[in-house]
């Protein structure tokens, strides 16, 4: 199995509680294929550097996940296919990067708990 990081941009028009259920959909859809879930961040409504689709701002979210390739592809897929994907991109985390990706977390986790 490989790591694998994926942020993905959500339609700023969505309510909350449609963006955390948008969320929880594309996690039950790497869950469902076999998929395990290391991390989630939801970083909110942030400006994007230019406007897309004429939009200028964005709900971003970034999930860590292990998996087999395959999976990725679904992924990908159900974002193309869901009208409130605005922009996502998919990485296949090197040892470095998830070594890296580790630190990060801690470093959240202690900003969170602070």
């Amino acid at each position: 199995m490989n790591q694998y990081e994926t942020v993905f941009i959500l339609t700023p028009v969505l309510s909350d509680e449609q963006m955390k259920e948008t969320v929880a959909k594309f996690k039950n859809l790497l869950t469902e294929k076999g998929a395990e879930i290391v991390n989630e961040e939801a970083w909110g409504l942030k400006k994007m550097a230019y406007a897309i689709q004429k939009k200028s701002t964005g709900f971003y979210c970034l999930l860590e996940f292990k998996a087999e390739p395959e999976v990725v592809k679904t992924l990908e897929i159900g974002y193309r296919r869901d009208e409130k994907v605005i922009r996502f991109m998919t990485v296949k985390l090197d040892k470095y990067a998830a070594e890296y990706a580790v630190k990060r977390r801690n470093k959240y986790a202690k900003k969170e708990e602070a």
